[in-house]
């Protein structure tokens, strides 16, 4: 079952791993080895998370790739919900 309305993951990172560690943007993106524009895109949520932003992320905060993955997926999912009309489409059964 998909969470109603779930965070954009850059909202996850910034309360559950860049603020309670007390880091700025630009010690956060250092330590996972990308720009300072890279993460503040993430975490100002114009921007997703990438298998290599996921690895990156669970090297330097822990919890999987496929952690980090599956909440993108989950928002990316829940966005898409909201968007797109399926209501006219009907399942084609085997014959």
């Amino acid at each position: 079952m998909r969470m109603h309305n779930p965070p954009h993951p850059g909202e996850i990172i910034r309360e559950f791993c860049v603020e309670p560690l007390n880091l700025t943007i630009t010690d956060a993106a250092k330590a996972l080895g990308v720009t300072r524009k890279t993460l503040s895109t993430l975490l100002n949520g114009r921007a997703g998370v990438s298998p290599e932003m996921a690895i990156r992320l669970s090297r330097v905060f822990g919890r999987t790739p496929e952690g980090w993955l599956r909440l993108q997926l989950q928002f990316d999912l829940w966005k898409a919900e909201q968007s797109i009309d399926v209501k006219d489409l009907k399942r084609i059964k085997a014959a």
